[in-house]
């Protein structure tokens, strides 16, 4: 039997590689490294302008923190809940980038990296370490990064795929033993979301491949289809819901062209549940972003239906997912990258999916969307859009026809002052 010795070492003995003015990545998702970041934000008094770049990171963010501003500078790639308030403030900055390209940011030398931290399983008996529920952009950061830190967890799942890390490629070991974070949408499911998720759940067909994300609507419509049969994932990330369909045997992934009979993903949020189930499971295909977001690769499958959201959406179909107004609230990531996928795979459905107002009230179908917000997907690349109100397909239609059908899924109260407006603008509806 091969045995692999390891030798770990403290924290801080790990983060004195980090010097100031370096480019630091951090792991992301349900893997962000927790104990690390709280153990580099201890040495702020120390740093000046390391710059830190991730996407979605969960739990808090010390670093980030006014007081630390001097020493750290977010440069995130998709904005998270715990960098908002640093990244608006002028403490950080937002690179608008495809999820599928940013690999390609650390291999091609555009960003270089000095130091990646990541959040690994324990070694098995070669020496392999597992990147666990993130794979996406953390695998291609471990192979450029100079130096490379691994916070070494017992409670992060083994999964297979693009996740494996032989230990020889970290320069520093740190062990600990603590629960990823969770999250569960489907607990918390409104109304709305229900019925949009029904609407939804009826223009997925039979042998489809799904892309979905995290949150009530996604959770919704797979909630809504018990009934289908032969149903593939091949999505960037995924969260709980798929669990009762995968025990169903609702999802068989038998239909796909790329990894038939495995769910292919990036990363994995979710509860201890969903962790449990996709510990050591050979189901479960970890992927790299520039593989699994690949236009290509998604086209290949069949009948891809891609489930995506937005903040806002104007009358022309240009979709805000990423902004209000100049706040920079999220990020670009994969969105695209599937909604053209899907348009181009045979049978596909992109579907942008909203509910038809704010929790206050506000129109998110809008005459023109706010100043300084940025476009992620543009109209040209919309077809389906959902709200609890129905469905409006937009491919193929001119300006006043999309509009007219925008009116008629928006909410009851803003229908009349969209048509007032749409009629200014286009002359006649």
């Amino acid at each position: 039997m091969n045995t692999v010795h390891i030798n770990y070492t403290s924290a801080e003995e790990a983060l004195s590689v980090i010097k100031s003015g370096d480019r630091v990545f951090i792991h992301g998702s349900a893997a962000t490294p927790q104990y690390l970041l709280n153990k580099l934000a201890d040495r702020s008094d120390e740093l000046r302008d390391v710059e830190l770049v991730s996407i979605s990171t969960f739990g808090d963010m010390p670093c980030a923190e006014e007081r630390c501003s001097k020493a750290f500078y977010i440069n995130s790639l998709f904005v998270s809940a715990n960098v908002r308030e640093a990244v608006n403030s002028g403490r950080g900055d937002y690179v608008p980038i495809f999820l599928s390209e940013i690999p390609n940011l650390f291999r091609s030398g555009i960003m270089p990296l000095d130091v990646a931290i990541v959040h690994v399983s324990p070694p098995d008996r070669h020496g392999f370490c597992s990147l666990g529920v993130s794979v996406d952009i953390a695998r291609q950061a471990v192979i450029s990064a100079k130096h490379v830190i691994a916070q070494v967890n017992h409670q992060m799942p083994r999964t297979h795929g693009d996740a494996l890390i032989h230990s020889r490629r970290f320069d520093a070991l740190v062990e600990v033993n603590e629960a990823l974070p969770e999250v569960d949408y489907s607990k918390r499911i409104t109304s709305t979301e229900e019925t949009i998720g029904r609407y939804i759940a009826e223009l997925v067909e039979d042998g489809a491949t799904l892309q979905m994300g995290i949150g009530g609507i996604p959770d919704a419509t797979l909630q809504c289809l018990s009934s289908h049969k032969g149903l593939g994932i091949h999505t960037e990330m995924f969260s709980n819901g798929i669990l009762p369909l995968v025990e169903q045997g609702i999802i068989t992934n038998e239909f796909k062209k790329k990894h038939p009979g495995r769910i292919a993903t990036g990363f994995i949020v979710g509860n201890r549940q969903l962790y449990d189930f996709v510990d050591d499971n050979p189901l479960i295909t970890m992927l790299s972003s520039d593989y699994v977001n690949d236009v290509t690769v998604i086209r290949s499958n069949p009948k891809v239906t891609a489930i995506n959201s937005a903040i806002e959406l104007d009358l022309t179909g240009q979709v805000v997912s990423d902004s209000i107004g100049t706040y920079q609230f999220s990020g670009i990531g994969g969105q695209m990258d599937f909604i053209r996928g899907a348009a181009l795979s045979k049978g596909g459905k992109p579907i942008i999916a909203l509910p038809s107002a704010t929790a206050k009230g506000v129109s998110r179908i809008v005459p023109y969307i706010n100043q300084g917000a940025g476009v992620v997907t543009t109209r040209a690349h919309v077809h389906y859009v959902v709200t609890e109100y129905g469905v409006a397909y937009l491919y193929g239609k001119n300006l006043r026809q999309r509009a007219k059908a925008l009116i008629e899924i928006a909410h009851p109260d803003h229908r009349a002052y969209l048509e007032e407006e749409a009629h200014k603008r286009f002359k006649s509806m």
